[in-house]
């Protein structure tokens, strides 16, 4: 029998315990990242689409937060996705081309989110493209901090949306399709007898993770293949928008690679809504953060039928997908999280995929590793505290060349294009989104503070190594 004092003492206990004011520590929130494949920035119709119908992604804007100027890792997916997983920018992350081999697989030392959130006490999985490790190497996904994964180790096999095998923890799992094989990677292809379509695999299978980790902390990395082109159908057939239907718009006046196009993101859509219908029927959904972005611009390589132009799917930005202007690495991010981010809200903050490192790690109550260039957004996204901003963003890519980008102050823009002494162009992407004007002659004092800071900002790795700038490469 208790006492009087004691029983009060207990309800007051028990009280501010209620009110989040007592030791008793909530429980972990669930962590969604759902990364899809190409997606332009002006594609969802919350960013300005009018043709393509997106209706789930719109209404998770509308229920979350919206994020106007938040930029993918680079402007291709390998080198991204690195950025994502290890928080580091382009001048510091393992991975910073699509090179194939060990040039694209994280290393033994490299700490991913993953592995962060793993040791946390955090179930992690990993459903759909990787691009950082293959069975035989050090990034194949177990070895970097995934307790399970389920879909395509190599990009390029990822191209088939009709696949005659995936991946599920280092065992192949066969697929009733049939493959036309084209070039050196297993399961590179197209297949002609299209009977299963990999997307929906990918999609019934996050939503049975989500379903097995109902009763623990769980993070998720939901990494889709739409709406990326099959490149090799697209060169041996002309046509790579691969998609079982081309469903609400098959009636349309477009020519047929619009309308799968258009079909691969409502597809995807569907997929996002399907994930949210499944959190509510667990009651998980106020006890999961959900976010979605896409790894860097759209593409132009459906076929010669497709043109992004058509669905204005940069939006107001130039450039798409292997552009160091806003077209291919600025991206739409949304992020939902029903009772803890406040619905209906459009941020203009500047972030990056390396800052998701930091911003998981609060938020999944884990220790993130040193050397990371990532700031949490979690006084954003919480409206808790000051929002610390970046210096600068910076990027760099090495196809035709070595190219290199900075966003200084979240205002200015810096690129220097194919080689290491070609000149600097300057946009103030504040006034000038489209980046038409090069205000570089009205400033030379931000050009020589971009030219330092693409010496100061890197270093090579034994893999992505620079040229002398004597070179002229």
């Amino acid at each position: 029998m208790f006492s009087p004092t004691c029983r009060r003492a207990c309800l007051l206990v028990l009280g501010l315990a209620a009110l989040g004011l007592g030791h008793a520590q909530p429980a972990k929130p669930n962590i969604i990242f759902i990364l899809a494949d190409d997606l332009g920035y002006g594609e969802p119709g919350s960013y300005g689409e009018k043709l393509i119908q997106t209706p789930h992604l719109d209404r998770m804007a509308a229920e979350g937060m919206r994020f106007t100027q938040f930029y993918a890792g680079n402007t291709v997916c390998a080198p991204s996705r690195s950025v994502l997983m290890t928080g580091q920018h382009m001048g510091h992350t393992r991975v910073r081309g699509n090179g194939g081999g060990l040039m694209q697989s994280l290393q033994a030392g490299d700490i991913t989110v993953a592995r962060v959130l793993q040791q946390a006490g955090y179930a992690t999985g990993l459903v759909g493209k990787w691009g950082l490790g293959e069975l035989d190497q050090p990034g194949e996904p177990r070895q970097q901090g995934f307790d399970y994964y389920f879909g395509y180790l190599n990009q390029t096999h990822a191209h088939n949306h009709f696949p005659n095998f995936l991946w599920r923890n280092g065992e192949k799992v066969a697929v009733p399709n049939d493959l036309v094989q084209i070039g050196p990677v297993t399961g590179a292809g197209y297949s002609k007898n299209r009977a299963a379509y990999g997307d929906d695999l990918l999609a019934a299978d996050a939503l049975d993770y989500i379903t097995r980790h109902r009763d623990r902390p769980f993070f998720l990395f939901y990494s889709m293949v739409s709406p990326h082109a099959n490149n090799e159908r697209s060169r041996e057939l002309g046509e790579g928008n691969e998609v079982p239907d081309q469903g609400a718009y098959q009636g349309q006046a477009w020519h047929d690679s619009m309308k799968n196009h258009a079909a691969m993101v409502t597809r995807l859509d569907q997929a996002v809504g399907d994930v949210f219908a499944q959190l509510k029927k667990l009651k998980l959904d106020e006890r999961t953060l959900v976010m979605f972005s896409s790894d860097n611009g759209p593409h132009k390589e459906g076929g010669p039928n497709y043109d992004p132009v058509f669905f204005t799917a940069s939006g107001p930005l130039r450039g798409i997908k292997r552009n160091l202007t806003d077209g291919g690495i600025r991206v739409p991010f949304i992020a939902r999280w029903p009772g803890r981010i406040k619905a209906a809200t459009t941020s203009a903050h500047v972030g990056y995929f390396g800052d998701l490192m930091a911003t998981w790690a609060e938020v999944g109550g884990a220790t993130p590793p040193p050397r990371i260039d990532s700031i949490s957004l979690v006084p954003t996204l919480l409206g808790r505290g000051a929002q610390p901003d970046h210096e600068y963003l910076y990027w760099e890519f090495y196809e035709q060349g070595v190219s290199q980008a900075l966003l200084l102050d979240g205002r200015w823009k810096a690129i220097r294009l194919k080689k290491l002494n070609a000149p600097i162009e300057i946009y103030d992407v504040t006034k000038d989104i489209g980046e038409k004007v090069d205000l570089a002659g009205r400033h030379p004092e931000v050009v020589a503070r971009a030219a330092a800071l693409m010496k100061s900002a890197r270093y090579d790795n034994e893999h992505w190594k620079f040229p002398t700038a004597s070179s002229g490469k």
